[in-house]
């Protein structure tokens, strides 16, 4: 979106417009759409802004639910955004620390800013894209003076009177829609400049998970979030927002639940072990925060294999920061002796997961030719430099 279209879609007429044509799921029915609206006389301005924003508040419903049926996007911006659910739980932090007031730098199309104003917490957002300041500032717009939004960069935004900030510098090129990553050395605002101002001022910071660890400072606490099975975030807690002894944390989330743990530090991995009765992957976060340790040690659990996040246990206990499968059997590795062994068990659906080795699940799963009326999980790893395939089932 340009502010071109934007301007014409911030009317009466645009957004009366935008509520009447309801959701666009597909292609055809936003090349539909464009034909109605162009035939009615609206201009090309319009119809762009329209449709584009019909398609996008389909795709939001996944991070904002029926939020987003009242709300306006970028396509990078909607990409970019935390899932409100995530905001949320970010803002209960800063309620619990006390903070009344946040500084939302780098606010993008609003989301963390809807979390904390959601929680009664007045907050100030600053973009410095004009197009994306001007959508944040539409919706925040029920929160009234209680969230305020500024087009402007991080580093001129004046504090005073703020009890904390939210960061989540930019990580990818300019742009609306098609963007890409670039190198830690080109965010805006820097990463200097952002550890520097957690130094003077409690806060958080949004990374991606897969952030460098070497770069993290050691007076933060480091936790990593994962959503229904997808490692979306890692944020730095500084100040008072950062817990006493918490240096590592993983928190899970799937659905309305979750579960945390933390730690002082990374845990050290438990020894290896023979395979059995069961094999857990640990969640995404959990790997991250490199606390695996952690959760082997509850289960009774050892390593599959020296530096594989898979681990094995024959108690039959489960945990919400594993995935846990019953081992039925081992199968031959090569891959038309392990489709003849499919194929004799009636295995027509099956669950490919992979560790250690080199194995395309696509294209395995091809080449098998599966056929059955059978469900399964194929497990693919090593131990050593002996390659395993486990037929299991998920508990």
């Amino acid at each position: 979106m340009d502010i071109a279209e934007l301007t014409a879609l911030l009317t009466p007429e645009g957004l009366r417009l935008l509520d009447e044509i309801g959701p666009l799921d597909n292609t055809d029915d936003a090349a539909r759409a464009v034909s109605r609206l162009r035939a009615a006389g609206h201009s090309p301005d319009l119809v762009a802004g329209v449709v584009g924003q019909a398609r996008l508040r389909v795709r939001a419903a996944a991070k904002f639910g029926p939020f987003a049926e009242r709300m306006l996007f970028t396509r990078a911006g909607l990409e970019q955004a935390t899932r409100l659910p995530i905001a949320a739980r970010h803002a209960g932090r800063f309620r619990a620390a006390g903070i009344e007031r946040v500084a939302d730098l780098g606010c993008g199309i609003g989301g963390d800013a809807l979390g904390l104003a959601g929680l009664g917490i007045r907050v100030h957002a600053v973009d410095a894209d004009e197009v994306t300041a001007a959508i944040a500032a539409y919706n925040l717009a029920p929160f009234g003076d209680a969230a305020t939004v500024a087009h402007a960069r991080a580093e001129e935004v004046d504090l005073t009177g703020m009890d904390a900030v939210w960061l989540d510098p930019a990580r990818r090129t300019a742009g609306h829609a098609e963007t890409r990553q670039v190198a830690s050395g080109e965010w805006s605002p820097s990463l200097e400049w952002v550890f520097a101002l957690l130094g003077r001022i409690p806060g958080g910071v949004k990374l991606g998970p897969g952030f460098d660890r070497a770069l993290i400072p050691d007076d933060v606490e480091a936790q990593w979030i994962s959503a229904d099975g997808s490692t979306i975030e890692l944020v730095l807690w500084a100040g008072a927002l950062a817990r006493d002894g918490v240096r590592r944390a993983a928190l899970v989330v799937r659905g309305d639940d979750a579960w945390e743990l933390t730690a002082p530090d990374d845990s050290p991995d438990v020894d290896s072990r023979e395979l059995g009765a069961f094999v857990h992957e640990p969640d995404g976060a959990v790997i991250r925060a490199r606390l695996i340790g952690e959760v082997a040690r509850a289960l009774d659990a050892g390593m599959l294999s020296t530096g594989i996040a898979y681990l094995t246990s024959d108690a039959a206990l489960t945990s919400p920061f594993v995935s846990t499968f019953r081992v039925r059997e081992q199968l031959p590795v090569d891959t038309k002796k392990l489709a003849q062994a499919l194929r004799a068990r009636g295995i027509g659906t099956l669950e490919i997961k992979k560790r250690g080795v080199d194995v395309d699940p696509a294209v395995l799963r091809k080449k098998l030719s599966l056929r059955g009326d059978e469900a399964a999980t194929l497990i693919v790893t090593r131990v050593g430099s002996k390659r395993l395939a486990l037929l299991a089932d998920r508990v």
